[in-house]
């Protein structure tokens, strides 16, 4: 059982890696800058250093994707309004990048609730606990390779 959940995740993670690539595509962007602003429209705006931690990518690399975001008119850099010292980076063209991105996964979305619709609340409680915890486990595991960590 324990190896099925196992080749799940990786079937899930090899589907995901490839549907996003596609959507990223379509929209024209890199995967990378996709879900990248996806994160600044689900959590709004933030510093580089916070999308770097979110995503696990290095500052640098971050600055290169806020580039090309930025010349795309998806994002902005601005100073901080609390500390002007700090540079946030915000989500541009919100409404138009949701509904882009909504035309290409509306038909997944609306599936994946049929299916989720077929379970009970506790089942779906225990399936959202799990998928917590694992992906709590897969980014300490990248930390840990990207050398924040010790290797077991």
């Amino acid at each position: 059982m324990l190896d099925a959940i196992e080749r799940g995740f990786a079937d899930v993670g090899t589907a995901g890696v490839m549907l996003h690539q596609t959507v990223a595509a379509r929209l024209g962007l890199h995967i990378t800058d996709h879900r990248c602003m996806g994160l600044l429209c689900r959590y709004g705006p933030m510093t580089a250093g916070r999308l770097a931690e979110l995503t696990g990518l290095t500052t640098g690399a971050i600055t290169g994707v806020l580039n090309r975001l930025e010349r795309h008119g998806w994002a902005r850099r601005v100073r901080d309004p609390e500390d002007g010292r700090i540079t946030v980076v915000e989500a541009r063209n919100v409404d138009a990048f949701a509904e882009r991105t909504e035309a290409l996964l509306g038909s997944l979305r609306k599936r994946m609730r049929a299916l989720a619709s077929r379970y009970t609340a506790e089942e779906m409680e225990l399936v959202i606990a799990f998928t917590d915890e694992a992906v709590a486990i897969t980014r300490d595991e990248t930390r840990k390779l990207q050398g924040e960590g010790e290797i077991e």
